[in-house]
């Protein structure tokens, strides 16, 4: 009993300790249709790999979990069936090398919409504070739709960057923090592009 108990407590600092990994900030771009008289946060959903990524469910399960959870948090409720909307999501992940070359500029952008909002998010990112590091760029992606008429009525991006050893290019990790960052005071303010600790 003693060595189970013993076990346990050591155990449980390293599961604390995971919860609160740094990961660095993420830089988000919100679109909603508030202006419109959309309400958010309300009725059932579901969750949905994007056109894009369709094929590749396995690689953005933990994804899909998270924005799962964060549209639960921000008030709407799991439906049994399509639900009231749909969360289409995507992730897009790019290594790169930092060099001694000078910065390198990592562009992101089109559009995740329908609606023209067209979200384009350029990134210049100085890759020499990696030194010769191997980094990762993380993009999150999330667009929900009514479902009667497939109208957008909110989408988002989450992108975050970091050394390719680092908290940040775990899956588990980064997609729990790009989630949270993307629906951080949800539905946001309609285009403004924010930096989330």
């Amino acid at each position: 009993m003693n060595l189970l108990r013993n076990a346990t407590l050591l155990v449980l600092p390293l599961a604390l300790s995971a919860c609160m990994i740094p990961t660095g900030p993420v830089e988000v771009t919100r679109f909603n249709r508030v202006a419109e008289g959309v309400v958010y946060g309300k009725g059932g959903f579901s969750v949905t790999p994007g056109d894009a990524a369709a094929g590749d469910t396995l690689k953005l399960s933990p994804y899909l979990a998270a924005v799962q959870r964060e549209m639960l948090r921000v008030g709407y409720t799991q439906a049994l069936d399509q639900g009231d909307v749909i969360a289409e999501v995507s992730i897009n992940r790019v290594e790169f090398h930092g060099n001694n070359r000078g910065p390198v500029s990592v562009g992101v952008g089109g559009s995740t919409g329908s609606y023209g909002s067209g979200v384009g998010v350029g990134v210049g990112v100085n890759l020499n504070a990696l030194g010769d590091q191997r980094g990762v760029e993380t993009t999150l992606n999330v667009r929900i739709l009514r479902t009667g008429d497939r109208l957008v009525i909110w989408e988002g991006r989450a992108v975050q960057r970091g050394a390719l050893n680092s908290p940040a290019a775990q899956p588990g990790i980064a997609s729990s923090k790009l989630a949270a960052a993307l629906f951080k005071d949800f539905p946001g303010t309609n285009g403004e592009t924010v930096t989330v600790p």
